[in-house]
């Protein structure tokens, strides 16, 4: 596990920063960050606009030219989008070909058919994981909980023995598992190798969702035992049965891109040689772009082809998918602008000189800032983006699965206690019917568990690798 070390900061310094200008710029930090809660939380504002005026905010504060400041933010808004902009897109397409196609419901209903009684919580893991892996985390929610309400309706199960199994695989997916926006982001910002990150990604995430998931639930089902609320329970399915892809081909089509990546991780392990063939074939297909991209053209197939989509209706639904997800890559760009004015601003190289002298391990340090700026503005990704951003110094000089532990350390941070300012919170409770204080007690303790017993598990394989 590396430790914050004279020579680590020497080697990531710049130049020495006055001990009135870290106070300032931490108190300019502080108040870019409460201008965006602020904005967020009690005026409502799109977080678009907030992270924006949070950004301008935190420069001016800082005593920066608002010039400079303007430039600094669209300068890692542009970087940002043209990293994760094409993949967010591609994952999207995937998620709709998943969702319209019936395959997910395919999915769903073939592993429920296998499972019964007590099993039934890791059936519900099981499915939030597969079903998350291409999906975005408020796209999951609304495709899982119709399911999560009929197995609790049917099955005269307690709702959050039910639900808390499935949140706690979407929300492992979200924070910890390439493709998804905030991992990638983080492993762009930290230059880390996606396959490597992937594969400590899914050692990590299997033991935590299953003590945040199916662990946690008995205890959260006694906290709060409600039924699944009435109104709320789909009343038919969305996708006739007998035209919905076979299990096997949806399976196949949504891990395609992960296996892809994973291959490429191994190739570039035992091969190690730019120069071989194998090793080209599969540095180019094991790329995020090239993975997914891959797995959308096999979905239209193995998904669109075999629901009886036209070639029309192939097209409506491309063109559906792209629309809901314009917010999210103007969030996601503007979170990549904030990180920037943070970087450009001297926050990091600050960070550096307060921190020469803490005996904190660097991946606990990246956790502790990403828990900060979770708690501040709600969002899981604008943590991972801003934290990524701002603990990028210490990644210089890190080995390949050090930097990759470093990412999951962010993300795991980024997950920390869900509350009000926390766009998931209010869909939780509203899907589910609860009240915000049995929704601090179930969702909010859940995502806790996820974020410390994730980065338990990063410290530990720190230790063994």
């Amino acid at each position: 596990m590396t430790s914050l070390s004279v020579e680590t900061l020497a080697a990531a310094a710049t130049g020495p920063i006055t001990s009135a200008g870290n106070t300032r710029l931490g108190l300019a930090v502080l108040a870019g960050i409460a201008v965006i809660v602020l904005l967020i939380s009690r005026l409502k504002l799109h977080a678009f606009l907030a992270l924006t005026i949070g950004s301008l905010a935190l420069g001016v504060f800082a005593g920066a030219p608002l010039a400079k400041t303007v430039t600094s933010f669209t300068a890692g808004l542009g970087s940002t989008v043209a990293g994760v902009g094409v993949l967010i897109a591609l994952g999207a397409i995937l998620g709709k070909l998943l969702a319209d196609s019936g395959g997910a419901d395919e999915i769903v209903d073939t592993i429920l058919a296998r499972a019964k009684g007590r099993a039934m919580p890791w059936a519900m893991v099981l499915i939030a994981s597969v079903i998350g892996l291409p999906l975005f985390f408020e796209v999951g929610i609304v495709l899982l909980i119709p399911v999560v309400l009929l197995v609790a309706k049917r099955g005269n199960y307690s709702l959050m023995r039910i639900g808390i199994p499935a949140l706690a695989g979407l929300s492992v997916m979200h924070g910890l598992i390439p493709p998804h926006p905030g991992p990638l982001v983080a492993i762009d910002a930290l230059h880390a190798n996606l396959g490597v990150t992937l594969g400590l990604g899914v050692l990590v995430a299997i033991p935590t969702v299953i003590i945040a998931g199916p662990l946690f639930a008995r205890y959260a089902a006694r906290w709060v035992d409600i039924p699944a609320p009435e109104h709320m329970v789909p009343q038919s399915p969305s996708v006739d049965p007998e035209h919905r892809p076979r299990f096997g081909a949806t399976v196949f089509t949504v891990l395609l891109p992960v296996a892809l990546m994973l291959a490429k991780a191994l190739v570039d392990i035992v091969v190690n040689d730019p120069a071989n063939g194998l090793q080209r074939v599969t540095d180019v297909a094991g790329s995020p772009l090239i993975a997914l991209l891959a797995a959308v053209l096999v979905g239209m197939f193995t998904l669109g082809r075999a629901a009886g989509f036209t070639k029309e209706r192939l097209s409506s639904t491309v063109e559906k998918s792209l629309a809901p997800i314009a917010g999210i890559l103007l969030i996601v760009g503007a979170g990549g602008g904030f990180k920037q004015t943070l970087i450009d601003a001297g926050v990091g190289q600050m960070i550096l000189e307060l921190s020469e002298n803490w005996a904190v391990p660097t991946l606990l340090l990246a956790w502790l800032i990403a828990v900060t700026i979770r708690l501040a503005t709600g969002s899981a990704t604008v943590a991972t983006i801003s934290a990524a951003g701002l603990v990028a110094p210490l990644a210089a000089g890190m080995g390949t699965t050090e930097t990759a532990l470093l990412v999951l350390a962010i993300g795991a941070g980024s997950l920390f206690f869900s509350h009000v300012n926390d766009a998931g919170f209010w869909l939780v409770k509203e899907y589910f019917g609860m009240t915000v204080g049995q929704t601090l007690k179930t969702w909010s303790v859940m995502e806790t568990i996820i974020s410390v017993v994730g980065l338990g598990f990063v410290l530990l394989l720190s230790l063994v690798l």
